[in-house]
């Protein structure tokens, strides 16, 4: 599925919207998964202050797809390889907060331009080399899609797992170390699980703007909630209309899927960021 068969649909006769979503339907689908999980994990991503490690983690994530491609492999497999890697190494390196952001520093631009070589290689369609950095949501197979889930109803259940001491953790270190929280092993958890999560939506949305669904939703509930519950409920919840939101304007255009998605995603923080500063100068009023 690509945007020639959507618009065959669109512009083959009167514009049908139920048709045209019933071709986008497995995107839709993606979307919604990858919504739900990457705004719940996303709490965690600014509770730790990895939002950098996000970005760093889709550059090796990008590397691995772009080799993948230049193979002919399965481009998912090479996207998780790459983010597995990007995060075992953040996760066992950067364990202490001081050498984190130095490690997604060499991390990152080594990552990029790995990337950058295998598709430079690659004398395939321009059209793959360009989705690997933004995505190509509108051609979500059955077999993707079904592997989507599977990752991510991993990623849910062991996020639910870990959730207590994962939580203690981000919020406290020191103490839950005092505590007896196995706080790498929690560390090195979570920073796989991040992994496996960004390595499908960089498939779905890219490489560029992964972070625009794992962390500028959970960024956009911080800013109006801190309640325990209330916080990665809300923040499922952005991820959710802003994937799915994204998804349904772009097939009523002719614009890619993901400016559509960002674009939602900001606005939804926005409207949060004017909220919470209201709510605070009417509290301290």
């Amino acid at each position: 599925m690509n945007w020639s068969d959507i618009g065959d649909a669109m512009f083959g006769g009167l514009p049908d919207y139920a048709e045209i979503l019933a071709l986008v339907s497995n995107s839709v689908w993606a979307g919604a998964v990858l919504g739900l999980v990457g705004g719940l994990i996303g709490v965690f991503v600014m509770q730790r202050d990895m939002a950098f490690a996000v970005h760093g983690i889709s550059e090796l994530s990008f590397a691995g797809a772009a080799a993948a491609l230049l193979v002919g492999v399965d481009v998912v497999t090479g996207s998780i390889v790459g983010s597995l890697i990007a995060a075992a190494l953040i996760g066992v390196l950067g364990a202490k907060a001081r050498d984190r952001n130095s490690i997604i520093g060499v991390l990152m631009p080594f990552g990029l331009g790995l990337g950058i070589l295998f598709l430079s290689l690659y004398n395939g369609r321009s059209a793959n080399r360009f989705s690997l950095l933004t995505g190509q949501v509108v051609s979500v197979q059955n077999v993707q899609l079904g592997w989507l889930i599977v990752i991510c109803a991993f990623v849910l259940v062991a996020l639910l797992l870990i959730w207590r001491p994962l939580a203690f953790d981000s919020l406290d270190p020191q103490s839950a170390a005092a505590r007896g929280v196995p706080t790498v092993a929690v560390s090195l958890g979570f920073m796989l699980l991040l992994g496996l999560v960004v390595a499908v939506a960089v498939h779905i949305i890219g490489a560029l703007l992964v972070m625009s669904l794992v962390v500028t939703t959970a960024a956009a509930a911080a800013r109006i909630t801190s309640g325990t519950i209330a916080l990665p409920l809300l923040s499922a919840a952005f991820g959710l209309v802003s994937a799915v939101g994204g998804i349904l304007l772009a097939v009523m255009g002719t614009l890619p899927v993901s400016p559509y998605i960002t674009t939602l995603s900001f606005l939804v923080y926005l409207v949060c960021r004017i909220a919470g500063s209201r709510r605070g100068r009417v509290s301290r009023a």
